[in-house]
């Protein structure tokens, strides 16, 4: 691994106190972080789709049978929104594990345990056989999946974020959301492939299984992937020389636990838009029969095209105009957007193929430049649980709960209910970028 000691000012810019401070910096290459972040984060992206796709095209068939197509969709929803809940506490716990050993003994044991839950999917038997034993265990593993989602947080974001000269952050901090999209596409390719060559009988008695084998294997790819930084010397002395260790939770509260959640709100509105334009639309034309589930999950693969060409040019538009900008003008565009869903999303076969494919490029642009917007705001010494716990919350309150609420409320009142969503992500950034930004004038 290429690395090299250089003496500069932090260039986080985070805090009054971190201002003008030089020191002796152990600065690993952004290109090597760059590549560990996006292996890691689409073996994390891809377990979450899986179950998320499945939420739609399985489980209210294997888990649910006794309930209508509706109701056993929205069954489905509320387990997908229990791993967000999980997230938090996952990152509580495994913080403290590595406080205890190593960096790399947790997230060998947090991946190893993501894997293991979603694998342990793949063996579940149907409602037909154990009754409500099926829902509990299902219930059970995703709760597995939220926890050891938060044990992964390795750092890498934030030490990339600190590694970065200061006129290239915006590009930088796209490379790691490139998981999202790839996480998707890789998903979303694998249930279309098993969809086309199974009858639906066979999908539904042993294909859909497929994907949770493959994300055991995938995640013992990404967890070598980044291991291979986590426990070189580099990596280890860089981290400790940026104080980026992990600190209590209560401590981390009680010293700037509102910034926790100004950053969660301040890219609300990407997070409500991340599954209204991925699972929510396959549920609702799914729903409505209005086209094959084929034709839908393609469309989507092309969304996920769309939205890496979207997280792309956020790199280039953040690191011209700033990051905080871009991300309020992203949720300006988001709010347009969401006036013009009921119309598309409720109409022909075009219209929805436009609300994909316009909704990926959106996400594309905000979720760029989503994560860490805000985070430098941390003192160097609470970035690293800052950060995780500010991404925690980001999910759970944008995301966790989106495809169950829209489809909810959807069917009983509209897809009006929609455009009220993303609506209240987006008056959430922009008051939380404004207050972050009168925060950041009286420092």
């Amino acid at each position: 691994m290429s690395s090299t000691f250089q003496e500069h000012g932090d260039p986080s810019g985070s805090s009054p106190a971190d201002i003008g401070r030089l020191q002796v910096h152990a600065k690993v290459a952004p290109g090597e972080i760059a590549i560990g972040v996006v292996i890691g984060r689409t073996s994390e992206y891809f377990d979450f789709f899986v179950f998320g796709i499945a939420c739609v095209l399985v489980f209210p068939s294997v888990f649910f049978p006794f309930e209508s197509l509706l109701n056993g969709i929205l069954w489905s929803f509320v387990i997908f929104s229990l791993a967000f809940v999980a997230r938090p506490i996952g990152t509580t716990i495994f913080m403290t594990l590595q406080r205890r050993w190593s960096r790399g003994t947790k997230l060998t044991i947090a991946l190893f345990l993501l894997g293991s839950a979603t694998a342990g999917m793949a063996f579940l038997p149907s409602y037909t056989v154990i009754g409500n034993w099926a829902i509990a265990l299902l219930t059970f593993f995703r709760l597995l999946q939220g926890i050891a989602l938060g044990g992964s947080w390795d750092g890498l974001p934030s030490l990339l974020a600190l590694n970065t000269p200061p006129q290239r952050r915006g590009w930088y901090a796209m490379l790691g959301q490139l998981s999202a999209p790839i996480g998707f596409l890789i998903a979303g390719a694998l249930f279309l492939f098993l969809h086309v060559s199974l009858s639906q009988d066979d999908f539904i008695d042993w294909g859909w299984r497929y994907p949770f084998f493959v994300a055991f294997a995938i995640n013992v790819v990404a967890l070598f992937a980044r291991l291979r930084l986590v426990v070189t010397e580099e990596y280890t002395h860089a981290m400790e020389e940026r104080d980026l260790e992990p600190i209590g939770i209560i401590s981390m509260l009680r010293a700037q636990g509102y910034n926790i959640f100004i950053g969660a709100f301040a890219a609300l509105a990407s997070y409500a838009l991340f599954h209204l334009v991925t699972i929510f639309p396959l549920s609702w034309i799914v729903l409505g029969t209005t086209q094959s589930v084929n034709s839908v999950l393609i469309v989507e693969i092309v969304g996920a095209l769309v939205g890496i060409l979207g997280i792309i040019s956020s790199g280039v538009i953040a690191d011209r105009i700033g990051r905080r900008t871009t991300l309020g003008t992203c949720a300006a565009l988001i709010g347009v957007f969401s006036i013009f869903a009921p119309w598309l999303l409720g109409g022909s076969k075009i219209a929805q193929d436009t609300f994909i494919i316009v909704g990926f490029f959106l996400l594309g642009l905000s979720y760029g430049q989503a994560a860490g917007s805000v985070t430098s705001n941390f003192e160097t010494r609470l970035r690293y649980t800052g950060a995780a716990l500010t991404s925690d919350f980001a999910w759970l309150i944008g995301a966790a709960f989106a495809p169950l609420v829209a489809l909810g409320l959807s069917t009983r009142f509209g897809l009006a209910a929609v455009t009220v969503y993303l609506l209240s992500g987006v008056a959430c950034t922009l008051i939380a970028l404004r207050v972050n930004r009168a925060l950041a004038v009286r420092e």
